[in-house]
């Protein structure tokens, strides 16, 4: 029979991959995530780029002389600080390249990180999951040809994302050799930790619990050397078990060294030669890890919008709140150091605002501030979960119980904006508790806990222009975004950079008093308040009107 005579359907089945072609269709895969991504990756890339660039422009107008430099320094004698920053090399004639490695690189790390593992399980297992990958292999395209397109598309991100951070700090007057380390390094650690999505998305079904074990993979990498590096400053035995102290060890403006970072190219090798060894052992669309059958009927506390809200959301929210709550205890338990490097640097207040006749209530209230920033995006990203669960069918199943949409959406904004106030309430009572252990004075923990409020308004209203997004246009949701990266742009860097005073006015932590060292002012409060219930209004009123759009 010659191929002209053949049936389309036989020729399909010659031409089906996992027999001879197991990586047949990758270069198609991987043209159709980078389309599929040619806004993301932007993106991120230019964040990280002009992120970089602004930070180290501002440090070299407060970092300006050597004494500044040592004051700087002298911060590492604090374990909270190693912890949040990474471990300390050339302490006794500190360098700005040192300081600037030591302050950027545990964050560019954490970010490329956990760009590299939303990024594959989205082109991995979130496609199994919704069946897309299913229509895929329907096609010529191989066993191994999505997650290879996956890892390719992950590696080109990185490399971008590597090459913008290399440009802005030589373009900002640093040594060569030591950036260009650092940018390789930030993109061998987003592989490592890709690579660790490619393995979590063959042991489960969902594209959440991969999601969620790749981000647990790199809490723990995050704990472990934190914990290694306060044992050692400069890193100790345990430190070495962390993929991000690899980054890290070069040395960077220090006493560069390259061989770290071999650990992490062959870290990345390892762990794709195992997720190709469990793909062989699993069928399309299972896990290795079977899934537990729930119990035959739910519970009364589900049978609820707000019931099934509240399940939903509860492991973001735990992972927020102890995350959150983590940091603020980290930050108020440097309060007495930064004290000290505020009173060598004057030049510290450009960047926080700080009283110099009251220290301590101008620091917690600037640090309350900076924290405050992760319960906007905690807000928004659950309101936002709205939008996944109508893509996934899930909100259109519920409605046909009998469920009013106005009751869904009512319970599950209820849901979050509760959580909201707990973490809140959380968030303040870390910064108390960090404070009061450095300074031997309690109050700091029921003043803080009772500030952290005044923040709710400030909240509310960037999480209800989502919910007014979500109702009257669902696909620009994600715009809300927006509003959450200018806050944070202004409260860190809008004093710094002199912006105009209508700029800041955009931010509605400007209008936020800053408690305690401020008095609190009801007004702008209850403007706030009043502006995003309007919003919710809308939300609402929208909401009930437009179709429910499946994905």
């Amino acid at each position: 029979m010659t191929a002209s005579t053949m049936a389309p359907a036989e020729r399909g089945a010659r031409s089906r991959p996992g027999t001879a072609e197991p990586w047949a269709g990758t270069l198609a895969l991987l043209r159709l995530y980078l389309r599929l991504d040619r806004v993301r990756i932007p993106v991120w890339t230019a964040a990280v780029g002009l992120l970089v660039a602004g930070s180290v422009a501002s440090m070299e107008e407060i970092y300006s002389t050597p004494e500044s430099l040592q004051a700087r320094a002298a911060l590492m004698a604090n374990p909270s600080a190693v912890m949040m920053t990474g471990p300390a090399f050339g302490l006794d004639n500190y360098t700005f390249g040192a300081m600037v490695a030591n302050e950027l690189s545990l964050y560019l790390l954490l970010a490329a990180a956990i760009m590299s593992i939303l990024l594959v399980v989205r082109h991995t297992r979130a496609d199994e999951e919704a069946g897309r990958l299913e229509i895929l292999r329907a096609l010529p395209v191989g066993r191994f040809a999505p997650a290879t397109a996956a890892a390719l598309t992950v590696t080109l991100a990185n490399l971008l994302v590597g090459a913008a951070l290399v440009v802005a700090l030589v373009g900002t007057g640093m040594e060569a050799a030591s950036s260009l380390a650092m940018g390789v390094g930030t993109a061998l650690t987003g592989l490592v930790f890709g690579a660790v999505a490619v393995v979590t998305a063959q042991l489960t079904e969902h594209s959440r619990a991969a999601t969620g074990m790749a981000l647990a993979t790199l809490g723990t990498a995050f704990l472990v050397r934190a914990v290694g590096d306060v044992i050692d400053n400069q890193g100790s035995w345990l430190s070495w078990f962390s993929p991000l102290a690899w980054a890290q060890q070069t040395r960077m403006y220090v006493d560069l060294r390259w061989w770290p970072l071999a650990l992490s190219a062959m870290t990345v090798v390892v762990l794709l030669a195992v997720a190709v060894a469990l793909s062989q052992r699993r069928d399309l669309g299972a896990g290795l890890r079977k899934g537990r059958p729930g119990p035959a009927e739910a519970t009364r506390t589900l049978l609820s919008p707000v019931g099934l809200a509240r399940r939903l959301l509860r492991g973001a929210f735990l992972g927020w709140a102890l995350g959150t709550f983590a940091f603020a205890l980290a930050c108020g338990s440097m309060a007495t150091s930064l004290e000290d490097a505020v009173v060598e640097i004057p030049e510290l207040g450009e960047w926080i605002a700080v009283d110099l006749d009251d220290l301590t209530s101008s620091f917690a209230a600037s640090m309350l501030s900076f924290v405050a920033v992760a319960l906007l995006a905690f807000a928004v990203s659950a309101v936002l979960r709205l939008r996944t669960e109508e893509e996934a069918g899930r909100v259109e199943a519920v409605l046909v119980t009998g469920s009013s949409r106005l009751g869904f959406l009512g319970g599950w904004l209820g849901c979050v904006a509760v959580q909201t106030l707990l973490m809140a309430v959380l968030t303040g009572l870390g910064l108390g508790l960090g404070m009061w252990a450095v300074t031997g004075d309690v109050a700091w923990v029921g003043r803080l806990a009772t500030g952290a409020l005044a923040y709710l308004p400030a909240t509310y209203l960037v999480a209800a222009v989502a919910v007014a997004l979500y109702g009257s246009a669902p696909r620009w949701a994600t715009v809300t975004w927006l509003p959450v990266i200018w806050v944070a742009f202004t409260l860190f860097l809008g004093t710094l950079l002199d912006l105009p005073s209508w700029a800041m006015d955009l931010s509605p932590f400007t209008h936020t008093p800053l408690v305690p060292s401020a008095d609190v002012e009801a007004a702008p409060l209850l403007a706030m308040a009043g502006l995003a219930l309007l919003l919710t209004v809308v939300g609402f009123v929208t909401y009930r009107r437009r179709d429910i759009v499946p994905g």
